[in-house]
């Protein structure tokens, strides 16, 4: 029994298109919190030879130091990870005076001018991805037989990928940034950049099975649509198996690799999920809308 992806595509388009405003309104009213490695500022990693204070009294102290600012990520083996503001001797200094029975383990600064340049290398690096995407695509899937123009296969790919996997997980992160202090990092970015990477395989699969199919189909017997839905029944059992083994491995990691892994697994996992779902449920079924329109319009 085939499942008829492109029949109820109209509900998946209103679920996407209302997690794609959704995660721009988080993004403009509550914004995304960089990480030391985007803001600028200092990291110290602390470790209590006893049992360590709970994350808030570690923060109350920090404030009645005059440290404002902070955030305070625990640690296994009684450690906690505290990112601020650049911190000069003095608050340096003012810092450890407040955290009684805690020695340094690490310390490092990263200056505004150099956090300046990583965000922005970063877009760039996310930018020139999606851009070099629509090339390859396009040239690679230049010699179908025209049903579908071989632009528009690049286009909807790095699109998705871009558009609506990577902006919904950053909208994720702008709510977990404004509730839980959950920053954006460079690992964060590479997360980031595997999810787009992910997500345009998926559909690149799917794809070669649509042109693979319309070749068979030169007499025009199947319409577009049906070639479309068949091509997503054929590839569908292949991108959940292959997902659903990858987000084992990533659950487990969540769970058991600690809290420096903690959000750069969870940005891994929603990236994987996202760009499953998006290739099965919209990139074929855009292909479909996408050439009825242009004919349409001819």
């Amino acid at each position: 029994m085939k499942f008829q992806f492109t029949k109820y595509r109209k509900f998946y388009y209103g679920v996407s298109a209302f997690l794609c405003v959704a995660s721009v309104v988080f993004i403009l009213f509550l914004g995304l919190l960089p990480g030391i490695e985007f803001a600028g500022g200092s990291v110290l990693e602390v470790e209590y030879e006893e049992e360590r204070p709970e994350t808030r009294e570690v923060e109350r102290k920090l404030a009645n130091a005059g440290v404002s600012r902070t955030n305070i990520q625990p640690l296994e083996d009684n450690r906690f990870l505290i990112r601020t503001d650049m911190a000069d001797e003095e608050t340096y200094a003012r810092i450890m005076g407040a955290l009684e029975g805690a020695t340094e383990k690490d310390f490092e600064a990263i200056g505004p001018t150099i956090g300046e340049e990583l965000k922005n290398m970063s877009f760039l690096a996310i930018l020139i991805a999606s851009i070099l995407v629509i090339i390859y695509i396009a040239v690679s899937f230049r010699s179908e037989d025209g049903s579908v123009s071989s632009f528009k296969y690049g286009v909807i790919a790095a699109g998705i990928a871009f558009l609506h996997d990577v902006l919904i997980v950053l909208g994720v992160f702008a709510l977990l940034g404004h509730f839980y202090g959950a920053q954006v990092t460079i690992p964060v970015a590479v997360a980031l950049l595997t999810t787009i990477g992910y997500s345009i395989n998926d559909t690149v699969v799917i794809f070669d099975r649509i042109r693979e199919n319309l070749q068979k189909n030169k007499s025009g017997k199947d319409t577009l649509e049906k070639v479309v839905n068949d091509s997503l029944n054929q590839t569908a059992g292949r991108s959940l198996g292959t997902s659903l083994t990858t987000l084992f491995v990533l659950f487990a990691l969540l769970l058991l690799g600690g809290a420096t892994l903690y959000y750069f697994v969870l940005a891994l996992i929603l990236g994987i999920f996202l760009g499953t779902y998006s290739s099965i449920f919209l990139a074929g079924s855009f292909v479909l809308d996408w050439n009825n329109l242009t004919k349409k319009e001819r």
